[in-house]
């Protein structure tokens, strides 16, 4: 018998929806590994990671999450950022009691597009009566110079996970502690949104329910109906936020005393309180991969589980 129930299943895998959800913004990474079949979305799982081996498939039973999204946006005090195409990939540890472990991707479980920030310098900034920051505006007819991209960051491991709020709505799914870095000449190569001691904190919910569905595979990931693996698919749904609070900018501009950091906060409506920020996304894409029947490979399902990841790497 599988070690957790179709529903718990549901409620990590729509729960998790979230976790890939809100990341609108990233960065590319290294080129990764294509897998067959089932397996295709799982590219990033940390299936050799200490916890995923561990499992038994009795008290503990591994998992793989993949959540996606290719569109949405983000509203951070006065700026709002269109998002572009999302991918998270986390393994998940379910525990017999109903708790479960986050396990991250060694690079990182958040990889999206960059996201180019409307009107730029002079859009986050511009006008100032500030002098300094209005000599800075006088030179961004340069577009180049008036760029800006915006990079969301994982700061640290998510916390406060429910499983059950996953499949319902309007409830607060899991927390996440992320930074956004903001990218330009003017800028410097330090300036966020949010930082690891003071990270901006997520609390995605779903909007509406996806719809789901179930396939089965063999370890290697060619299909068949009564094979080792399953996968969960919930797709289509909305994940939104609406009271995270979001810090002030800092480490901007090359070390002028805060000069910039003052502006940007000015101009953008930052610090802002809870009920003044807004993350949605659209049509979210989601796949779980487990064991069909973890306790049968008992106490060495994490290892299977593995080793059934590394023989579908084509």
């Amino acid at each position: 018998m599988p070690l957790v129930s179709a529903r718990t299943k549901l409620a990590t895998v729509s729960a998790l929806t979230a976790l890939g959800a809100f990341a609108s913004m990233g960065t590319a990474t290294a080129a990764t590994p294509v897998l067959n079949g089932g397996w295709g979305p799982s590219t990033r799982c940390p299936v050799d990671a200490g916890p995923m081996l561990a499992s038994d498939g009795l008290d503990t039973s591994p998992q793989c999450v993949v959540s996606y999204s290719l569109s949405g946006s983000i509203k951070l005090g006065n700026t709002t950022v269109p998002t572009g195409k999302t991918n998270l990939q986390i393994g998940v540890v379910q525990n017999a009691d109903g708790t479960n472990t986050v396990v991250a991707p060694a690079g990182g479980a958040l990889i999206a597009d960059s996201a180019t920030v409307p009107g730029g310098l002079m859009g986050l900034m511009c006008p100032s009566d500030i002098p300094f920051i209005t000599d800075i505006c006088r030179q961004l007819s340069d577009a180049k110079l008036n760029k800006i991209t915006a990079t969301m960051e994982s700061v640290g491991t998510p916390s406060a996970f429910d499983q059950i709020a996953g499949v319902l709505t309007d409830q607060p799914i899991v927390t996440i502690p992320v930074r956004i870095r903001l990218q330009n000449p003017f800028l410097g190569d330090n300036c966020y949104i949010g930082t690891k001691a003071n990270p901006i904190l997520l609390r995605p919910r779903n909007l509406d329910a996806p719809e789901f569905g179930v396939e089965r595979f063999n370890g290697d990931g060619s299909a068949n109906e009564e094979g080792d693996l399953s996968r969960l698919n919930l797709l289509g749904s909305t994940q939104y936020d609406d009271t995270f609070a979001v810090p002030g900018a800092s480490g901007c501009g090359l070390g002028w005393f805060g000069i910039i950091d003052g502006a940007v906060n000015l101009k953008t409506g930052l610090p802002a309180a809870s009920g003044k920020n807004k993350l949605t996304l659209n049509d979210t894409q989601t796949h779980l991969t487990g064991l069909y029947a973890p306790g049968v490979l008992a106490p060495d399902a994490g290892k299977v589980f593995s080793q059934n990841w590394h023989s579908a790497v084509n």
